[in-house]
């Protein structure tokens, strides 16, 4: 018998992994995106990377309609982003500053509060349980020196120095 979510998330939440924020273009038009760490990379040649993402996430749909996204690893100065794109709903993007990748479809690239980004194109999707698997080739990207944003035991922090900062709780 399979241990439960909580245990799962326990288990995972263990583990200290960068965290990113995975961006892209609806059918209306409107830029969405959600904080994760399920962001791996598959392969050299050719380049490729895959991000894991909930059945009924609306940063699903976009990327299923535009075939396009852009993974944008935080920066150790990108906490209270990662908590914005945590929660649910709209409007994520409202009164802060992006690009539209050009090789994203346009998705946004949170510029000012990234380590590296990387606009892909959709290769191939796989459902695995209540999650798709999606493969994104690599168009483009870049990366800067900065700090990354490490998330460990339901807490952020900018490694390899700063003070570990609790998530809010209901999350």
């Amino acid at each position: 018998m399979p241990v439960d979510p909580d245990k799962f998330r326990e288990i995972f939440g263990s583990l200290p992994t960068a965290v990113a924020v995975v961006t892209a273009v609806g059918d209306d038009g409107d830029p969405c995106g959600l904080t994760m760490n399920t962001v791996t990379a598959v392969a050299k040649t050719p380049p490729l990377l895959l991000v894991c993402l909930d059945e009924n996430s609306q940063t699903l749909q976009a990327i299923r309609h535009s075939r396009a996204f852009v993974v944008n690893f935080l920066a150790g100065n990108g906490s209270a982003l990662a908590d914005r794109f945590a929660r649910k709903g709209r409007g994520k993007l409202a009164g802060f500053d992006w690009l539209p990748a050009p090789s994203g479809g346009g998705a946004p690239i949170l510029a000012g509060h990234v380590l590296a980004h990387a606009e892909c194109s959709v290769r191939e999707e796989i459902r695995v349980g209540d999650h798709s698997v999606v493969i994104g080739l690599l168009d483009d990207g870049e990366a800067y020196d900065r700090p990354p944003l490490v998330y460990y035991r339901k807490s952020y922090s900018a490694w390899p120095a700063g003070e570990a900062r609790p998530i809010p709780a209901g999350r």
